[in-house]
């Protein structure tokens, strides 16, 4: 049956890199860096864990971003947002951060705890020119408020977007958004294949973080802190091998140029270069 039917199959496939951000915090760097047109529209995908607080603890203090949106989805332990614009967000499990930086913001990150495990990921989806000098704003989404889904026996939470997984419709917490990104945590308790509809010209991110999935109708066993990119027409077969958990990310691509500094993403150098002057001279925000 499945030879019969078009499945999106493996472009790429990237292990997560060990690294460290913000003031010495160890993290996974799962994409990002250059040629992230093969991406578009998402910049990076970082995920923190450990149970040692020497890992953690230094947090991200304040520091600007212009011209995107990061995503901070939590799995374990407390960190705490505030921005410049007054907005101070107490994430938990299973809480989820969605802000847009837009033409500027300052803000911190830092974890409000001293001991024990702290888990998670923090995704960044780059705004096409037209949206990316509009003003910042913040959503802090509490677990509760995001939808779940239980599908013979895949657990899903659907953060963003609208998929059919199976033919049943998954919207999430967060929708109308230009770049159309969808994204979801899935969790298998044992051997479950599922289909999901994808649209067309799509870019679809796969990251294992527990067990392991094979993608389409490849016998290739994506394990633990790999990361597939999938070619852009087709459904998309995902069979999972026992217990395994992973994001699903799709969305629309911008197709502009890419240029990227640090914390700032934008179109032009020029625009960069207006960022860090603009930053360095206390107009940033």
């Amino acid at each position: 049956m499945n030879k019969q039917r078009k499945f999106r199959e493996l472009e790429e496939v990237l292990v997560a890199q060990a690294t460290s951000d913000g003031d010495g915090v160890q993290l996974k760097r799962v994409f990002g860096g250059a040629d992230l047109a093969r991406f578009d529209p998402f910049l990076m995908l970082d995920e923190f864990g450990s149970d040692k607080a020497a890992d953690y603890i230094g947090g991200f203090p304040p520091h600007p971003h212009r011209g995107f949106e990061t995503v901070t989805y939590m799995l374990e332990g407390q960190m705490e947002h505030r921005d410049h614009m007054g907005n101070i967000g107490r994430l938990g499990p299973g809480d989820v951060q969605w802000m847009k930086a837009g033409a500027g913001v300052i803000h911190s990150e830092m974890p409000k705890q001293e001991e024990g495990l702290m888990h998670g990921f923090q995704l960044w989806v780059n705004l096409p020119a037209a949206e990316k000098m509009t003003p910042a704003s913040y959503n802090d989404i509490d677990a509760n408020s995001i939808p779940s889904y239980e599908l013979n026996g895949v657990a899903i939470k659907s953060i963003a977007g609208e998929l059919k997984v199976d033919g049943t419709k998954v919207s999430g917490a967060v929708t109308g958004l230009s770049t159309d990104p969808a994204y979801l945590d899935m969790s298998f308790d044992s051997d479950r294949e599922v289909v999901v509809d994808v649209p067309d010209g799509y870019t679809t991110l796969v990251y294992v973080y527990k067990g392991s999935a094979v993608i389409g109708d490849s016998d290739y066993q994506l394990t633990k802190g790999k990361i597939a990119r999938l070619s852009r027409e087709g459904e998309l077969l995902i069979s999972a091998s026992g217990a395994t958990r992973l994001l699903l990310i799709t969305g629309k691509p911008i197709g502009e140029p890419i240029v990227q500094r640090g914390p700032f993403v934008m179109n032009t150098m020029d625009e960069i270069h207006q960022a860090i002057r603009d930053y360095s001279e206390g107009t940033l925000v």
